[in-house]
């Protein structure tokens, strides 16, 4: 029986331990047995779900909604804290950029709704801009580069860290306006960044090229600053 089970279970693309969820489920009727066992499955495929979409997100470390403070943010009049921990901006299509002091918890805020994002089975993908750079020129050269688009254009969101900490090329600038405008009104960007708007062209060097990126990424965004001071700082063990 349990061979016949094996291979219906491989057929539907069931769980692969199908025949341990179901002997350890009580039996009180059919219908309550049915129900018990498709819960936990479908509980079961959404942990897989989670912990593959957390693998690809390749954030650089752990950090949750939970430990962290706002203490030190100028939040915009129409985002509410509530809502942007909601993830209330990714369903709308907006964009977060996260601008202030160098340690003041941008990155930390960025993963930790990045996080939130993924457990409710959400894409997302981290990058440093100036290895998102890198991975495009590669993928390009490995005739791999429409795949890596398409792959990187499911992300729900897509967040941009260290913008602008490192310039970039002619070319780097112009396949970063080609990421901006695949996401824009589509999907939701998260940027950090401790350079105003009006430096963005000393990472880009090209004026058009700058203000075409800045009038996608500021239409559907909400600004935050950051000013408070270097976590880093405060914590570091030499003083």
């Amino acid at each position: 029986m349990k061979e016949v089970i094996t291979q219906y279970q491989k057929k539907l693309r069931l769980s692969s331990n199908l025949i341990d969820i179901y002997e350890g489920i009580p039996f009180e009727n059919k219908e309550q047995f049915i129900r018990d066992l498709l819960q936990a499955l479908h509980a079961e495929r959404v942990h897989h779900i989670i912990e593959r979409n957390m693998k690809a997100a390749k954030f650089p470390g752990k950090k949750l909604l939970e430990d962290y403070s706002f203490k030190g943010i100028t939040i915009p009049e129409n985002l509410s804290i509530e809502s942007m921990t909601d993830l209330v901006f990714m369903e709308e299509k907006q964009n977060l950029i996260f601008y202030g002091n160098i340690g003041a918890g941008k990155t930390h805020l960025s993963i930790a709704l990045g996080i939130k994002a993924v457990n409710r089975q959400k894409i997302v993908y981290f990058y440093r801009v100036h290895e998102l750079i890198n991975k495009l020129i590669n993928v390009r050269e490995e005739g791999k580069y429409t795949q890596f688009m398409k792959k990187l254009q499911k992300a729900d969101i897509l967040i941009l860290d260290e913008w602008g900490y490192l310039p970039l090329h002619q070319e780097g600038a112009r396949l970063l306006f080609e990421v901006v405008s695949m996401f824009y009104e589509h999907k939701s960007l998260i940027i950090t960044t401790n350079l105003e708007f009006s430096h963005w062209k000393n990472f880009l060097f090209d004026e058009k090229l700058t203000a075409a990126i800045i009038d996608r990424v500021i239409h559907h965004a909400h600004l935050l600053f950051f000013d408070g001071p270097s976590f880093r700082k405060e914590n570091a063990l030499l003083k």
